[in-house]
């Protein structure tokens, strides 16, 4: 099976992806800082935690002078996904990508990372991988500083619009597939309604957002996999270096 192995291909790969993750950085940014947190307390922050919904939880906590296991548990409910992620994409990975390698891809294998290396043919390596995943971690650090820096430069309505710049990016990645497959299509539409159900739904809408994302995605993928499988296909090894 062929091995996706260019450093510069995941490099432009991961280029949208960082400025998604800008906007939404520069927003969370002002938002730390008006909640009472240092610039320089802000931008450790967004460079050890590389989780948008997990850091806009974390830091109301922090400043109500929450305990460490409060935070804990509420980061363990929002990001278990992260873990699901991680298996899935283990089965992606090239035989390039060593255990060390594992960690550190981990650290910044976000929702977008994960569905731009899943979507790659054959499977991916270990230079492919730190390309892409290196420009969305330098868009999130610089977008988190400026947007700490700038303060109230900004309008409120302004910084609200740069909220929502994830989900347009996110769109942008799931629709060119969804157009492809009328499985991968279907697959969304099912994780939508499951969505639905539970926000609407009075006995559904007291799960917590985080088990609800993990909830849907599981349920909606384990479906499709067993009505649409994907064909394994087996290929000469090819890399390169």
């Amino acid at each position: 099976m062929k091995e996706n192995n260019n450093f510069a291909e995941g490099i432009r790969d991961g280029i949208p992806i960082c400025l998604g993750y800008f906007s939404v950085a520069f927003a969370f940014g002002i938002f730390s800082v008006e909640s009472g947190l240092s610039i320089l307390q802000t931008l450790l922050i967004s460079m050890t935690n590389v989780t948008s919904a997990g850091q806009l939880a974390g830091v109301p906590i922090i400043v109500a002078g929450g305990t460490l296991i409060e935070l804990a548990v509420a980061q363990l409910v929002i990001n278990l996904r992260y873990a699901l992620m991680s298996v899935s994409l283990s089965q992606k990975l090239g035989y390039t990508v060593k255990l060390i390698d594992r960690f550190i891809i981990s650290f910044v294998n976000t929702d977008e990372v994960f569905a731009v290396a899943s979507g790659k043919k054959g499977t991916v390596g270990k230079k492919y991988l730190y390309g892409l995943i290196l420009t969305p971690y330098i868009g999130w650090s610089m977008g988190t500083l400026l947007g700490a820096g700038a303060g109230n430069i900004l309008p409120a309505s302004v910084v609200s619009a740069l909220g929502i710049a994830i989900y347009g990016m996110f769109v942008a990645i799931v629709m060119p597939e969804a157009k492809k497959s009328k499985a991968t299509a279907l697959c969304v539409l099912v994780a939508i309604m499951l969505s639905c159900c539970f926000r609407y739904i009075p006995a559904l809408n007291t799960v917590p957002a985080g088990f609800t994302v993990i909830i849907c995605a599981v349920a909606a993928s384990a479906l499709f996999a067993w009505l649409a499988p994907v064909p394994v296909e087996y290929e000469e090894v090819e890399t390169d270096e």
